[in-house]
């Protein structure tokens, strides 16, 4: 009897696994273990699903693309912020809809609504974790942005005079508030993408289409539920 093949399926923890785990509930691709609070990095999924056993990885977001290029992962979800900033090789055969919010130019209030520009001889302090993105959106306006690369709390960079605008994902806006900041310009909508190995897209595609179509069934279920 020939060993099943294993589907590897990269998951982040935070706000978005919050969100995920109802789609693989009703995929019936629940991790074996409750994945929120597990130390494991790695937990077993059903033993059986599509003909394939499903394993999962448990890791930080910013990672989930590079795991899934190089092959160690099938698939994996990913917000598109992420995609954006790091154009990993990979298919994103899914819109999750999940983790929305949008990717936006922010800088302090005074200055934003006078039009105030924050650049200064061509060139404008910015303080992300989105290099890529800021410098290219910046470049497009005929600016030369200074990148601070920041890994959190971009909200404090303008309030100490570390940069002149921030480039980070909304949601709410509460945090922005708090902060005196509002928001200038929207970059990009963003939400929670499928993304999938091409090389496994083909060698395991009845697995992986198997994913794609039961959780794409979940998404509509939702959309569904939440239209009534």
């Amino acid at each position: 009897m020939s060993e099943k093949p294993v589907l590897t399926i990269a998951l982040s923890k935070g706000r978005i696994l919050e969100q995920t785990l109802p789609l693989l509930e009703f995929a019936d691709l629940m991790p074996r273990e409750d994945v929120q609070t597990t130390r494991k990095l790695m937990v077993d999924g059903p033993d059986d699903w599509a003909g394939s056993k499903i394993r999962f990885l448990i890791i930080r977001a910013a990672d989930v693309c590079t795991y899934v290029e190089k092959g160690a992962a099938d698939l994996g979800i990913s917000g598109r912020d992420l995609l954006l900033e790091s154009k990993p090789n990979v298919y994103e055969p899914l819109d999750l809809k999940i983790g929305q919010c949008r990717l936006c130019i922010c800088g302090p209030k005074d200055a934003v609504e006078s039009g105030k520009s924050a650049a200064v001889g061509g060139r404008v302090r910015v303080a992300t974790k989105y290099d890529n993105l800021a410098a290219q959106y910046y470049r497009k306006q005929g600016l030369h942005a200074d990148v601070i690369h920041l890994y959190g709390s971009m909200e404090l960079a303008p309030l100490v005079g570390l940069a002149d605008r921030i480039v980070d994902v909304v949601e709410t806006g509460n945090t922005l508030k708090a902060n005196g900041l509002i928001e200038e310009t929207t970059l990009f909508d963003i939400s929670s993408r499928l993304i999938a190995n091409p090389a496994s897209f083909v060698t395991k595609k009845t697995q992986v289409q198997a994913v794609i179509s039961k959780l794409r069934e979940a998404v509509v279920d939702r959309e569904m539920e939440r239209n009534k």
